[in-house]
């Protein structure tokens, strides 16, 4: 959904969790096709509020930053340094795109290219340090966020979470 019409995307949600809900309602009876169906919802909501966030978070880091190159930051954060072809498999998006979405980050002085060791025809990409002073910031105040949320939450409750949803981004294709 697009963020120009927040109104519109409430309501489409809205509509979505309720069919959600009334898939869910069918309780210990569901077949696989209905369960399947509450998931498809529910990971639909999940998308496009994921996007809400990473756009506001890749504005908080900088105003002219791309809201799809965050996660590209996401991923430079936890690795280091990675190839451009690596990112993008990561990531599940073309080399052009990764590639543009570098240039962008190279540019704001956030992402800085380097030659890679192993490698002299290749070079990897990693922050700066003002990319990660930025990026850190940014990602302190969505975690606390987050912890606001999951507050109700056990920690058993939200590690099981974080292992579904890992073995569910670990499905290929």
């Amino acid at each position: 959904m697009s963020a120009a019409d927040p109104a519109r995307d409430r309501a489409v949600e809205g509509e979505q969790m309720a069919e959600g809900e009334r898939t869910a309602a069918g309780g210990a009876g569901d077949t696989h096709e209905e369960a399947v169906a509450a998931l498809e919802t529910q990971v639909g909501l999940l998308v496009r509020r994921a996007r809400a966030v990473s756009a506001s978070g890749a504005s908080e880091v900088h105003p002219d930053l791309d809201h799809a190159a965050y996660g590209l930051l996401l991923r430079l954060s936890a690795v280091g340094a990675e190839r451009t072809t690596d990112l993008a498999a990561f990531l599940g998006i073309g080399k052009p795109t990764t590639s543009r979405q570098l240039s962008q980050l190279v540019d704001l002085g956030l992402v800085e290219r380097t030659s890679d060791p192993t490698d002299g025809r290749a070079s990897l990409v990693r922050l700066t340090a003002e990319g990660r002073e930025r990026f850190d910031r940014v990602r302190s105040v969505r975690r606390a966020r987050l912890r606001e949320r999951l507050e109700p939450w056990s920690d058993a409750d939200v590690r099981t979470l974080a292992t579904l949803l890992e073995r569910f981004n670990d499905v290929p294709g």
